[in-house]
């Protein structure tokens, strides 16, 4: 995600200093070369020796070391990056960057570099609502600097608010995104992932595998691309995107409810959950109970076709489907494409390692109404997500 790419990391003195160690391994797992810049305050909760270690590069911690100023300089390592990423940014960092003080190393190489900066705020609740602060990012997010909005949870202070460093997943996911083409600036796309659950009594349900990794994959790459995304989930395990309006749903006939009403904002349409197609003719009001060594008898009726339902709606909308199959794949698949009136088709055989429900790759044909087939190697689904998206990209210009 991040290869080729040169990132400068910029610690300053919070207790969050702990999660950049996490940050620090995302990004070297992601491909990046990144530097690492702590302030003296930083130092007191994280020694340079593990930064060091983890991205192979000496860590730079003092403006006038004559070592570090021959080798790299504060200069060139601005003049390097790629994009700077300052976490945890504390209160007394964003404010000195925004009255243009550069008194220490990290302040002066914020200063003097062009890359992009995203920083990603940590402090105490009541200093994330002070006017004097909210005046200063204010004043940076005008000037073009990006920012992170913090999470809300129980601080290290004692307090409880908004005020905790985003996870280091989520700061990963915004820095993909800063680097990533705009080409989908002014699309809606409405995603849906994950299972339905069809309730049989108050304790049990019938459902399927999905994960919702690839619907999620989709939302989080459309979302870095520029777009507007809605994503309507099933229960899934996973966080929702960031900057991503997530509906959460759970059974098919709440997903057709919630897909239908939104459909008319969208300008594409990726339908990727895997939603049960039976649901029992009856939901008992108590715990079906087991009775001597006899069999249980289930009746199931149809669910509504939602896919179908969209194809009749589509007009000028994009519509791509999936078909997860286990025999036929391409005939099944190409089926579906004409019923369904789909302009792509994403089919993949679940029974190839690699390629099934709940793993982090995948391994699929993409079949389009015209007639053509690219198959793609195993890639990640991130990267399965990108090129989905690049097949939009062609079909708007046509």
């Amino acid at each position: 995600m991040l290869s080729g790419k040169t990132i400068v990391l910029g610690v300053s003195g919070g207790i969050a200093a702990y999660k950049a160690v996490e940050l620090l391994r995302l990004f070297v797992k992601a491909g990046a070369d990144v530097h690492v810049v702590m302030t003296r305050n930083a130092q007191e909760f994280v020694t340079p020796l593990t930064f060091q270690t983890l991205s192979t590069h000496p860590v730079h911690t003092e403006l006038f070391n004559l070592y570090q100023e021959r080798e790299i300089g504060h200069i060139s390592l601005a003049d390097r990056a790629d994009l700077f990423v300052v976490a945890p940014a504390t209160a007394n960092l964003v404010g000195k960057v925004a009255s243009g003080i550069a008194d220490d190393l990290l302040t002066t190489t914020i200063m003097a570099t062009k890359a992009p900066v995203l920083f990603a705020p940590a402090m105490n609740v009541n200093m994330w609502e002070n006017p004097l602060y909210r005046q200063n990012q204010d004043k940076l997010q005008d000037l073009g600097y990006h920012f992170l909005e913090p999470e809300t949870g129980p601080l290290a202070c004692g307090w409880e608010g908004k005020g905790k460093l985003p996870d280091p997943a989520a700061i990963l996911e915004e820095t993909v995104a800063l680097f990533a083409p705009k080409d989908l600036s002014g699309e809606t796309i409405l995603v849906t992932a994950g299972p339905t659950r069809e309730e049989l009594d108050p304790v049990r349900y019938l459902s399927n595998y999905s994960s919702g990794k690839m619907g999620y994959a989709i939302a989080r790459a459309a979302r870095s691309r520029g777009a507007r995304v809605i994503l309507v989930s099933g229960p899934t395990a996973l966080a929702p995107p960031c900057g991503v309006e997530v509906h959460g749903v759970t059974s098919a006939l709440q997903m057709r409810k919630a897909v239908v009403a939104l459909a008319a904002e969208s300008t594409v349409i990726f339908k990727a959950a895997a939603v049960a197609d039976y649901r029992p003719a009856t939901v008992a009001a108590e715990k079906i109970k087991k009775e001597g060594a006899g069999s249980l008898s289930l009746t199931l009726e149809k669910n509504p076709d939602i896919l179908a339902e969209l194809g009749r709606m589509k007009g000028e909308r994009i519509l791509v489907g999936f078909a997860a199959e286990t025999a036929d794949l391409v005939k099944n698949a190409r089926k579906k494409l004409q019923e369904k009136n789909l302009d792509l088709i994403v089919a993949n055989d679940v029974t190839q390692p690699g390629a099934g429900f709940d793993v982090d790759t995948n391994i699929v044909r993409l079949l389009s109404r015209e007639g053509s087939e690219e198959v793609l190697p195993q890639l990640p689904k991130d990267e399965v997500a990108h090129r989905l998206l690049d097949r939009i990209v062609r079909l708007r210009r046509g």
